[in-house]
């Protein structure tokens, strides 16, 4: 079992920054991948970015250049620095975590973090 919990979501204008946290806890060293993705009212969930445990690094295309994902084995935390943000990134933020353990994969989920782009 491995428990996350997100932090840093809130209100900004557009073209400005946050920064969000997600701290893991739990069985933390089967975790494979760890992501961020993010749901609209208005749009299915999607993935934004995930961080493979070999270091590679994967984004969506709308967030190419803007959004920095980053991985803290030693604070067992994944961070994603949102920047030149957008009325469009307004949504919930989720991370998630899968671990394979004797080759059964899981994927866990923390509960989300509002982020809300607006002038």
């Amino acid at each position: 079992q491995v428990q996350l919990v997100e932090s840093g979501g809130g209100l900004v204008q557009p073209g400005g920054s946050l920064r969000l946290s997600c701290a893991a806890s739990g069985n933390i060293s089967s975790i494979n991948v760890m992501g961020w993705y993010r749901q609209s009212p208005v749009s299915p969930r999607e993935m934004v970015a995930v961080t493979i445990s070999d270091g590679r690094v994967s984004y969506a295309n709308s967030v190419k250049g803007r959004f920095t994902i980053s991985r803290d084995n030693a604070e067992n935390a994944v961070y994603l620095q949102m920047n030149s943000l957008k009325p469009e990134d307004t949504a919930v933020y989720f991370c998630k975590a899968t671990t394979i353990v004797r080759f059964k994969v899981s994927d866990y989920w923390g509960q989300g973090t509002q982020v809300t782009v607006s002038a």
